[in-house]
C-alpha cells in the first residue's frame, strides 16, 4: 500500500527518528515552513501546499498548491484531504508537533479524523511514534522505553494490555483520568493493546 508522508514545519531534531520509518515509494506533500526539513529528510516533495506565510513560495518544479491566508483547514488539513484525494489509504506525519500547543493538538486529532476514515496513520517526532487504537489492535514491541494509552476522544471501554508490566483487562479510561501513561513491555516480548469500544490515542516512547 503506497503511502503519504506529510511534513509540517514544527522542528525536527533527531532526522534519523523519521528517516528509519521512510519507504522508497512515499508520496511527500511539504507543507509551507516544512520546506525547511527537505534537504535533512532527502524526500523529493511530489506535491508542496500552504500560503507561504512562513516560508518563502519555492521554486522546486514540484506540483504546488497556494493557499489562501484565511481558512477553515491548516495547511497539514488541507494536505490530508488532498492525499485522500489522490487515493492514499496510509499515512506518517512529521514536524506537526512543536512549540505550538494549539498546533499539536489540532495535528494529533489528524490522527482521529483517519482513523474514522479507516485509514492507517502514524505521527513521528523527536520522542515517540503515535496512532490511534479503536478496531483492530495496535503492537508495541520491546524497541520502546515506555508507551502510554491516553483518552483524547470520549469514553473507552473494555480495553485490554497484554504482555506489558502493567497490564489491564476489560479497563475503562476516562478523558479526565488518564492513568495509561509510562507503561513497559515485558522484554522479548510484544504488547498488544485493544479497545472494545471507543477510542485511545497510543505514545509508543523512543528508548
Amino acid at each position: 500500500m503506497k503511502r503519504c508522508v506529510i511534513v509540517g514545519a514544527a522542528d525536527i531534531n533527531d532526522y534519523s527518528r523519521v528517516k528509519n520509518r521512510l519507504r522508497g515509494d512515499d508520496f511527500a506533500i511539504y507543507c509551507d515552513g516544512g520546506l525547511k526539513h527537505l534537504n535533512a529528510l532527502g524526500l523529493r516533495p511530489g506535491l508542496i501546499v500552504g500560503d507561504f506565510d512562513s516560508y518563502e513560495k519555492p521554486d522546486l518544479g514540484a506540483e504546488t498548491i497556494v493557499l489562501p491566508t484565511e481558512k477553515d483547514d491548516t495547511d497539514s488539513v488541507y494536505a490530508v484531504k488532498e492525499a485522500l484525494k489522490r487515493g492514499y489509504e496510509e499515512f506518517l506525519l512529521t514536524g506537526v508537533v512543536g512549540a505550538r500547543l494549539d498546533h499539536t493538538i489540532g495535528n494529533v486529532s489528524i490522527l482521529l479524523y483517519l482513523d474514522a476514515l479507516g485509514k492507517k496513520a502514524e505521527i513521528v517526532d523527536d520522542y515517540s511514534v503515535m496512532e490511534i487504537v479503536s478496531a483492530k489492535p495496535a503492537f508495541v514491541d520491546d524497541s520502546f522505553a515506555y508507551f502510554s494509552l491516553l483518552n483524547i476522544s470520549g469514553l473507552a471501554r473494555r480495553i485490554c494490555i497484554k504482555n506489558a508490566k502493567y497490564p489491564l483487562t476489560d479497563g475503562e479510561i476516562k478523558s479526565e483520568y488518564q492513568y495509561g501513561i509510562s507503561n513497559e513491555v515485558l522484554p522479548g516480548r510484544t504488547a498488544v493493546v485493544t479497545v472494545g469500544e471507543g477510542r485511545l490515542l497510543l505514545v509508543k516512547v523512543f528508548a
